[in-house]
């Protein structure tokens, strides 16, 4: 039987095969990829940024960035036909190559419903491409002023270490009149952001 080889990674070109418009390539279609609605969307417009940092808290500046979310009422565009047309639920950010910053325009997503009834917290689901990692990394982000409902958030609630749930959070501030959400991801250390297998 012959001996397994090394998984290739994600290497040095993650910009090319994702977003190849960042480096010049015009591949890309018109959209604005990490803008995630259209105008006459419903909702709260608000930015989330950050960086994501390796384990001796360096910007991981190649690092290519996944968000997936419900609209401003819980509904995901495509599964459900009452979902807002003007917002897509998806978006794709490359960080910053000078940097390392991301930043996704989007609205506060709503509560989104389980199937056997309970409620999830409004959250996004986050994708970390980059080279060094096989296989993308799944987080989820929550907003620390939806406090009563992160306290009852289900998949939250998996978490046995309450202050590691705090990796979760994006901090809310206010820019020009704007709401920004931070939300840092730590791939290591002390600070490591919680991951999830799926």
């Amino acid at each position: 039987m012959p001996k397994e080889t090394p998984s290739q990674t994600a290497g040095p070109y993650v910009h090319i095969g994702l977003m190849p418009g960042v480096i010049g390539i015009p591949f890309e279609p018109e959209r604005n990829w990490n803008r995630l609605f259209r105008d006459g969307v419903q909702g709260t417009r608000i930015h989330i940024e950050g960086i994501v940092f390796d384990g001796t808290e360096t910007p991981v500046r190649d690092a290519v960035l996944e968000l997936w979310q419900a609209d401003a009422q819980g509904r995901y565009p495509g599964h459900d036909t009452d979902a807002d047309p003007a917002f897509f639920g998806f978006g794709r950010a490359a960080a910053d190559f000078s940097t390392g910053l991301f930043v996704f325009e989007t609205i506060k997503p709503g509560p989104v419903p389980m199937g056997d009834g309970r409620v999830q917290a409004p959250h996004c689901s986050l994708l970390i491409f980059a080279r060094g990692i096989n296989i993308h990394l799944h987080t989820r982000i929550y907003f620390e002023d939806e406090a009563e409902a992160n306290a009852r958030d289900p998949i939250l609630a998996l978490i046995e270490q309450e202050n590691r749930r705090q990796t979760l959070l994006a901090r809310r501030t206010l820019r020009d009149g704007a709401v920004v959400y931070r939300f840092d991801v730590h791939l290591q250390g002390p600070k490591e952001t919680v991951f999830f297998d799926a």
